[in-house]
């Protein structure tokens, strides 16, 4: 029987209890396994109509995974950009092309991945106690033409969602086989170049898969990026859609110049050009070499699932904010470096059983990650070279999570869930530096208990209805756990909880009256204890305010006509800290996305495709009074693709069409440039609106043969 069957007959409110508790547990591994279809080399399975039309399987409203033909063919200015198939979430960068995403969702600015947890082909790829901060979380070492499956969620409601997973996470999964080799080549205004080789070979149940990625891009920088990237792939499959096994190896190596945001001010008064930089050797390194493995098997009603993975990862990363404001002869430059390991192995295994009768699905699951930190360092620099050490430290830490869920099948129209995880985290802080690192050394651990429930109700073989609560968590950087010296003053420093809790609850609705048709509505809010605050002069995350967040979202998918595609996201969002607020102090969370909307239209006849893509952020407050707001973006991408023959396709990729002047972001805070040091106007620092424009219209020219 094939999934589309048993999709069908999960639809039907007549189906049997028993036959109902199949389906489940062949779409609950399938939606655990990125479809194993997708990762086996065996495309044994077809999966017809969208793959997030999940009546009769979702544990909510907020949950699904993306149609590929939508996240393959929209355009992608960074690889990053791959996540805003995910309903709701923004990526943009502050920063150059070689650091990470600068992400939005369900009210969070997440920095670079706090609260949005992604994984890659089941490795982790958010960071904690990271050099530059917290929940770090670089996806330029992506191939996106590589990524077989993207899967999301948000809120804290599923078990096995741990770390950085409050606002939601990402999984991406990579292909195990690919039709035919291929080599593709990308070129671009200001000497934009992308070279893409790629192809499998099956013999038997065994099969070689390798991908190997070039590539430059100087940007529309006055100093030009210089980006130079290098990404390969390497695995090895063996088995079937149902048991096997695969061993990944990756290797990534990029180097950039970077502008970072500057000020308003300077570009108002004409001393700056739009595209300019206060800072020409602002820039960095960056490598990540890993080595995951995966083996999986299915009998007989139960699933059972052990992966492991190493990474060996590296940043250097030079950045000036405030130019000239702390040190007016040397400038305001500083270095942070990370150098780590990260070790880690999880286990899941799902059966089919009964409780009280009622047909159910137990999950089960426990999991260890191990980062071993030798070089976390922050340091004060000029023109890249060091000249003193803030702090530098050696860092590890063990997270150990345990989990269970029990999903009960009461009959055709109700379901219901309840689990519980624990995480506990252990971890030692040595310094390095010989002042204050022996005060601020120590060691510790944390632990959390964290209860997930869901119910779900379908009135109709083409409506459902969600209810889901559940607890999660961000860890904190470890050494906001330790400290006891502030590193940069000396000054006593209170130190934070290493575990951050959150609590969330939401309504949702799905409506799919057929495959061409998919609308989900969630109400939802997030509770945090604390919102993470990243100090980049002394290196360390420090707890902030207790918090809440609430809002809306509402999903479209429809094909109205062969060949016609019709996606459409908006979400509203309310953050606000709780409690009494210091004095000049108020409730807003600075940066915050309040209003996301995202739209696309997709057209294929015959040979050729084209899509249109765009994208509005609403204003947002840039301080905590609400006294000063960014401006609102809107961003038109499109796309055309014209395949030639079944071997060669020309693609046509044009960025922000309509050549907007937006910004990627826009920060409120105090700096001093060097002219306004040498003009005496400093007096402590400027208070003013600093902003990374977003790049003017390009378009990029792809040639893609296969063999």
């Amino acid at each position: 029987m094939t999934m589309t069957l048993l999709a069908r007959s999960l639809s039907s409110p007549t189906a049997p209890r028993k036959t109902g508790l199949c389906v489940l547990l062949a779409l609950a591994y399938g939606a655990g396994n990125g479809a194993l279809a997708q990762e086996s080399h065996l495309p044994l399975v077809q999966v017809e109509g969208p793959r997030d039309a999940a009546i009769g399987s979702a544990d909510s409203a907020s949950e699904g995974a993306v149609e590929r033909a939508s996240y393959q063919a929209r355009p992608k200015l960074r690889p990053g950009d791959i996540v805003e198939a995910v309903p709701g979430v923004v990526a943009t960068q502050h920063s150059g092309d070689g650091k990470a995403n600068q992400y939005f969702l369900r009210g969070f600015n997440l920095d670079h991945g706090t609260d949005f947890a992604v994984t890659v082909d089941g490795m982790p790829v958010n960071m904690g106690t990271h050099a530059h901060g917290q929940g770090y979380s670089d996806l330029n070492f992506l191939i996106p033409e590589m990524v077989s499956g993207v899967r999301y969620r948000k809120g804290p409601y599923a078990v096995d969602n741990g770390d950085f997973s409050l606002a939601g996470s990402a999984t991406l999964d990579y292909f195990s086989a690919l039709d035919a080799p291929f080599a593709q080549i990308t070129v671009g205004p200001n000497r934009y170049r992308r070279a893409l080789l790629g192809g499998s070979t099956t013999q038997a149940d065994q099969t070689w898969l390798a991908a190997l990625e070039l590539m430059g891009n100087d940007g529309p920088w006055t100093i030009p990026e210089d980006v130079r990237k290098l990404n390969a792939v390497l695995r090895y499959s063996q088995g079937s859609p149902t048991s096997g096994w695969h061993v990944t190896g990756m290797a990534y190596d990029s180097r950039w110049t970077a502008t970072d945001q500057v000020p308003q001010r300077a570009l108002q008064d004409g001393s700056l050009s739009r595209f300019g930089s206060l800072d020409p050797t602002t820039g960095g390194t960056s490598r990540r070499n890993s080595l995951s493995a995966k083996w999986f098997n299915t009998t007989d009603g139960q699933h059972t699932e052990i992966s492991a993975y190493a990474i060996d990862q590296t940043l250097d990363l030079w950045s000036n904010f405030t130019y000239a404001l702390a040190n007016p002869q040397r400038g305001d430059q500083f270095e942070q470096t990370d150098r780590r390991r990260v070790l880690g192995t999880q286990a899941t295994h799902r059966l089919s059983n009964e409780v009280a009768s009622l047909p159910g699905l137990l999950s089960l699951g426990a999991s260890w990650r191990g980062d071993r930190i030798r070089d976390l360092g922050l340091h004060l620099t000029q023109q890249r070279e060091r000249y003193a050490t803030v702090r530098q430290d050696k860092v590890s830490q063990d997270l150990f999570s345990l989990y269970g869920q029990q999903m009960v099948y009461f009959n055709d129209q109700w379901r219901g869930y309840a689990g519980l995880r624990m995480d506990a985290l252990r971890f030692r802080v040595s310094g390095q530096e010989p002042v204050f690192g022996p005060l601020n050394s120590g060691k510790g651990s944390d632990q959390l208990l964290q209860p997930k429930f869901g119910l779900a109700y379908a009135p109709h073989r083409s409506h459902e209805l969600y209810a889901n609560a559940g607890t999660g968590f961000h860890s904190n950087d470890v050494r906001g756990a330790t400290i006891t010296s502030d590193p940069s003053t000396g000054a006593p420093a209170a130190r934070v909880p290493a575990l951050a809790k959150g609590f969330g609850s939401e309504l949702g609705w799905r409506f799919a009256p057929d495959a061409g048709l998919q609308l989900t509505v969630a109400l939802w809010q997030l509770q945090l204890d604390s919102e993470l605050v990243y100090v980049g002069d002394a290196g360390n995350t420090e707890a902030g305010r207790a918090s809440q967040r609430r809002g809306l979202e509402a999903s479209l998918r429809w094909k109205p006509a062969p060949g016609w595609r019709v996606e459409v996201d908006g979400a509203l969002s309310r953050a606000r800290f709780r409690g009494a607020a210091e004095a000049g102090e108020g409730h807003f969370i600075d940066n915050a996305a309040e209003r996301v909307v995202a739209a696309g239209v997709v057209w294929q006849s015959g040979p050729w495709e084209h899509q249109l893509r765009v994208r509005h952020m609403g204003a947002r407050a840039l301080n905590t009074t609400n006294t000063e707001r960014s401006s609102p973006t809107t961003l038109l991408n499109v796309g055309t693709r014209y395949a030639v023959n079944r071997q060669l396709s020309l693609g046509l990729e044009v960025f922000n069409l309509v050549n907007r002047r937006i910004n990627d972001i826009e920060y409120l805070y105090a700096s001093c440039t060097v002219r306004e040091v040498s003009s005496g106007v400093c007096n402590g620092g400027i208070e003013g609106r600093h902003l990374h424009p977003a790049e003017p219209r390009s378009l990029r020219l792809t040639l893609r043969a296969a063999f």
